[in-house]
């Protein structure tokens, strides 16, 4: 298995604290909107959109059925990445949130690009909008640079090549709530959040209200 990078990240803003990860999926989910995920290589893009997952309850979550050697982080420490192979082609960015052995977790689905676009822009060639860059789950991660390689870094110590900064913005104070997109159980389930007329959203137009 590669080496997951060690590197010490500098962004404006404070590192999110093992505290707040701590907390339910679904409190922890629309307190990261508007949060920006960092990369040490200078990558950065402000969260808009994220879905919930909540363990044994929720028969979408990667965890429903128990903990087993590919979501055994999800049953780890708060504040850590968890990385999903999905599809057979795609990987898709988790935090792990709540207790200790709770499988919970909250996915990343978009960010509005700040910083290093021309990085995003080097490994997504056919993208030819900017706004379709970090406009997905799988889209973000290949724009960041995420992998298997980061399953399992711990995001809030800032040292292992990403981590997720509050610089200052709140959440928007009515987020935008509904059904989670692509999953066949628990899609009724209002546990996807984004912020109100962001065009960095996810989905169809249908599927963003």
């Amino acid at each position: 298995m590669a080496r997951k990078e060690v590197t010490s990240i500098k962004w404006p803003g404070r590192p999110l604290s093992r505290a707040f990860f701590a907390r339910a999926a679904t409190v922890v989910a629309q307190q990261l909107l508007n949060k920006i995920l960092v990369s040490a290589d200078g990558r950065a893009g402000r969260i808009v959109e994220v879905e919930a997952y909540l363990g044994a309850v929720d028969p979408a979550s990667h965890t429903f059925r128990g903990r087993t050697l590919s979501n055994a982080v999800m049953f780890g420490p708060p504040g850590h990445m968890y990385v999903r192979f999905t599809y057979g082609m795609h990987w898709c960015c988790n935090c792990v949130s709540g207790p200790v052995g709770g499988g919970c977790g909250v996915l990343i689905r978009a960010l509005e690009p700040l910083h290093g676009l021309e990085q995003m822009r080097a490994v997504r060639p056919r993208i030819t909008r900017d706004r379709d860059l970090c406009r997905g789950p799988a889209r973000l991660t290949e724009a960041m640079g995420i992998s298997g390689i980061q399953n399992g870094i711990d995001l809030v110590g800032a040292s292992e090549g990403f981590t997720i900064v509050d610089d200052g913005m709140a959440p928007p104070r009515n987020p935008v709530g509904g059904p989670r997109i692509g999953i066949s159980q628990g899609k009724d389930l209002p546990l996807r959040w984004s912020v109100p007329g962001n065009r960095h959203v996810s989905g169809t137009a249908s599927q963003q209200h």
